[in-house]
């Protein structure tokens, strides 16, 4: 028998869907809106069906340098999420034990979180130019961004390692396994699918960070530094290619993330499976 369902669930589902309309809307207009003909304008109604946009974006652009921007903040955003997940790994394993001091380290880390990011870029920015130091999306972006970043990956890596059964590394060092190969061989390997977590935080939160980048990339925009620009001065649907494009390149990430946990834990059942077969 089908449960009855009272009429709170409707109106639940139904502030449900309003809230998933809320959240992917823009999203979802902009992607239309992309699709305009050759004389189609940045509203409804279309004026037309085509790639012609899209085509365009691959053009020669009179004004923005899209695909400069685009290799930029690719590469920073690999930069951040290599650096995001070798610290938080660190940290996290830090963090396991009690030290002098940890309590205030652990507040100082997440307050980054909470202090409005265009002060964080300013204030970066400003200590860049009183040492005398270039203003680069390299070193000054680099480092305005892991502001951002690090506090998510270690608080990733504090609930990880609050459930991490520390039998397995007892059983590693009854067996003759030093420190680092128990960490290397042992803890690393169970807690991979988690390291792809915050490598997935630590890439998508770098490529789309606007305000702690704005005072802090120099000469040289990245991504959102160039679209925010284009708005000022584009006034065709090729910007609307540009975010669609952009939106279909973070979902691909994340899908490829996605499958990479599901591959890890798949590999690591079945690892887990022929050594309990081995043992009967």
């Amino acid at each position: 028998m089908l449960e009855q369902r009272g009429r709170s669930f409707y109106l639940l589902a139904g502030f449900f869907a309003l809230f998933i309309l809320f959240l992917y809307g823009p999203t979802i207009t902009i992607a239309i809106l992309s699709f305009q003909g050759p004389k189609g304008g940045l509203t409804f109604p279309m004026n037309g069906v085509s790639l012609h946009w899209f085509h365009n974006l691959f053009e020669q652009q009179a004004v923005g340098d899209i695909w400069g921007s685009f290799r930029r903040s690719l590469a920073l955003g690999l930069m951040v999420m290599v650096t995001t997940v070798i610290v938080s790994v660190m940290g996290g394993l830090a963090f396991r034990k009690r030290f002098k001091g940890s309590g205030v380290l652990f507040y100082l880390v997440i307050t980054s979180l909470i202090i409005p990011s265009i002060l964080i870029s300013l204030g970066v920015g400003l200590i860049f130019n009183q040492l005398d130091l270039d203003v680069h999306w390299t070193t000054s972006g680099f480092g305005a961004q892991l502001t951002w970043t690090l506090p998510f990956g270690l608080l990733i890596m504090f609930a990880v390692f609050n459930r991490f059964d520390k039998t397995y590394e007892e059983a590693a060092r009854d067996l003759g396994a030093t420190s680092w190969q128990t960490i290397r061989h042992v803890v690393l390997p169970i807690i991979a699918p988690s390291l792809i977590g915050v490598a997935l935080f630590g890439f998508t939160l770098s490529y789309d960070e606007f305000a702690r980048t704005l005072l802090t990339a120099g000469s040289y925009n990245t991504l959102p530094l160039e679209i925010f620009g284009m708005t000022t001065n584009v006034t065709s649907p090729v910007l609307y290619a540009l975010g669609t494009l952009t939106t279909v390149f973070s979902l691909v990430v994340i899908a490829l993330f996605i499958l990479s946990a599901w591959l890890l834990n798949r590999k690591h059942a079945s690892t887990g499976n022929d050594s309990g077969n081995g043992l009967v």
